[in-house]
């Protein structure tokens, strides 16, 4: 894309991005090694939270990771836009739930601290280019944007439903979700339906394959992470109605990220054969 449409930013995001990747390894950590880590996290986490959340921060990895390639306005937009929800979501959400947080060690500082200063560089970031228009991008067929409209609405009502109702909706788990993770889990569902949002608006290609990635590595490492778990510990009903109608969420959330990634690639052909 013309740099006029799609202008880099600032050197300072690119460092902000490389900083913020740093932290997430540790977040991840709670998938790939959580023994190693979870004694170090901000709070007591249980197994299944443990690699749940894990693979959450993997996926935001590989979206910052994305940033810190590109570093311009398309996918700076998209990848802004859901960190500045999500931060400030689980800013507000710790904020309000203090005692969980153990204040005599230092993870419990950091963790506000890098929060807090996040919530606040994606905003300032999103503030200063509040005027500039998405990049060129894909016109969404009706079926597409239909799709796409439905799809924030989902995210976006069960994201409302675990915040506003945590114990109710997270009751349907397969795993034991006491409100405050219920609150911060919602902060995912939020995000996603802000993305999604955004990108049916106007749909660059970049972006298209970061809400896609995003979208099939939460949804994918979600699904593996319970068995994982459940191997080691069995305690999941496989077959209960919650269990399979989570399955059924995370599953479509990760089906859906890869019509995205496909759909990126098919205009990544349009434009090189035009």
């Amino acid at each position: 894309m013309p740099t006029s449409d799609n202008p880099p930013f600032p050197a300072a995001l690119r460092l902000f991005s490389a900083g913020v990747i740093i932290v997430l390894i540790v977040g991840a950590g709670l998938f790939f090694a959580p023994a190693l880590v979870k004694p170090r996290w901000p709070w007591p986490v249980t197994p299944f939270s443990a690699r749940f959340l894990g693979g959450f921060y993997t996926a935001e990895m590989a979206v910052m990771a994305a940033l810190l390639f590109w570093n311009r306005w398309s996918p700076g937009r998209l990848v802004l836009v859901m960190a500045f929800i999500f931060t400030v979501i689980v800013s507000a959400v710790s904020l309000i739930n203090l005692g969980y947080f153990s204040f005599e060690r230092k993870a419990a500082w950091l963790w506000f601290l890098v929060y807090l200063a996040s919530a606040a560089v994606s905003g300032l970031f999103l503030w200063q280019a509040r005027a500039r228009p998405s990049a060129k991008g894909v016109t969404l067929n009706p079926a597409w944007r239909g799709y796409m409209l439905a799809e924030t609405v989902i995210l976006g009502l069960y994201g409302v439903g675990m915040l506003l109702f945590p114990l109710m909706v997270s009751s349907t788990w397969p795993w034991p979700v006491d409100p405050f993770h219920a609150q911060v889990y919602s902060a995912i569902f939020l995000a996603g339906a802000g993305g999604v949002y955004l990108v049916c608006r106007s749909a660059p290609r970049e972006e298209l394959l970061v809400l896609g990635l995003a979208q099939f590595l939460v949804g994918l490492l979600a699904i593996l992470g319970l068995v994982i778990t459940d191997a080691a510990v069995h305690r999941i009903g496989w077959t209960a109605t919650g269990t399979v109608c989570w399955l059924a969420l995370f599953g479509w959330i990760g089906i859906s990220g890869v019509f995205k990634l496909y759909a990126a690639s098919r205009y990544f052909s349009v434009q090189s054969a035009s």
